[in-house]
């Protein structure tokens, strides 16, 4: 099973024909594929794949998403604090 994590796009390029993107996940910034996203632009959300973005997501629906992944996290750090 696979978890995404919404990613903002914060560039998008043409290389060699293929149109990509830097997405930036909470302060790391990776590369993705985005051709099978034509539509997609510049400040909006994505969920990525093996390197390939497969969905736009809007902005309210990515923070709900977010907030999910850090209250799990936190949830996390406090079983480990009790172990």
């Amino acid at each position: 099973m696979c978890l995404a994590i919404p990613g903002k796009v914060i560039e998008t390029y043409d290389e060699n024909g293929i149109k990509m993107g830097k997405i930036e996940y909470s302060g790391t910034i990776s590369t993705a594929c985005l051709e099978y996203l034509p539509e997609i632009e510049v400040g909006q959300y994505t969920l990525v794949h093996a390197g390939f973005a497969l969905s736009v997501l809007d902005e309210e629906e990515a923070q709900k998403s977010l907030d999910a992944w850090k209250e799990l996290g936190e949830a996390l750090d406090e079983i480990e604090d009790k172990s």
